[in-house]
């Protein structure tokens, strides 16, 4: 297979590179960090190496428009900007942020539609994050909560053409994304099990997949109370 991993050069995505590792399959590699994408090239097999900065929107179409015919495309690069409740996101912050969760996706997507073919797999990695926007984590909650309504339009759009798309939310999962936060994380997985799961969501083509459910089903039951209750649940998660 040729495999397009955004976000490569750490966490999920560096952990899903190693995975798909193989002779068999090509990895395109893309991530910001030249250096550790060269180290990747090294490490595993048949990888190019792509490096691009995709808070730069024109750099996501041009990566779009370089890319060739894929069968897998797992669409992984993401920032946070931390949990803070007191201070309010800059816009420059905020649209770099959504560049690179959101925007830069659809850039790149609007290059590589034309090369998609029947049976390959687009699948987006989200956040539990997108189902209740907390205040200290606006912008981030926002650009997930977007992406899971871009994921469930473009796989009603792209089933005719015979394309998967796939749209996973993990939970807390240790990475570099998640060593910033400065409190206990709910049901905290390790980057080994937490790609355990992505990597078995994408086998089983899971259109939607949350994880862990424990978490998701108390996530959800919080999102299903009446906005009075669930504002004092929240005021006591703020704290």
């Amino acid at each position: 297979m040729k495999i397009l991993i955004t976000g490569a050069s750490s966490g999920i995505g560096e952990e899903l590179a190693k995975r798909y590792s193989s002779p068999e399959n090509h990895l395109y590699l893309i991530a910001r960090s030249c250096e550790k994408l060269e180290v990747l090239k090294k490490e595993l097999q048949n990888v190019t190496p792509i490096c691009k900065d995709l808070s730069n929107l024109e750099e996501a179409s041009a990566l779009g428009e370089e890319l060739p015919e894929l069968d897998l495309l797992i669409f992984n690069a993401g920032i946070s900007l931390g949990h803070d409740s007191k201070h309010f996101t800059s816009s420059a912050d905020f649209e770099r942020l959504f560049s690179i969760n959101f925007l830069s996706i659809h850039r790149t997507m609007e290059k590589l539609y034309p090369k998609l073919k029947s049976g390959s797999k687009i699948v987006f990695i989200s956040s539990l994050a997108s189902i209740i926007s907390l205040p200290s984590s606006i912008a981030y909650s926002t650009s997930k909560r977007a992406l899971n309504s871009y994921a469930e339009g473009l796989r009603y759009f792209l089933k005719p053409k015979g394309v998967e798309v796939l749209n996973i939310l993990p939970g807390f999962i240790v990475t570099p994304l998640t060593d910033k936060n400065g409190f206990k994380m709910p049901f905290l997985l390790s980057l080994e099990k937490g790609v355990d799961r992505i990597e078995k969501a994408i086998q089983k083509g899971k259109v939607s997949y949350a994880f862990p459910k424990r978490f998701y089903f108390l996530i959800k039951f919080i999102s299903f109370l009446p906005t009075q209750i669930r504002d004092r649940v929240i005021e006591f998660v703020k704290k």
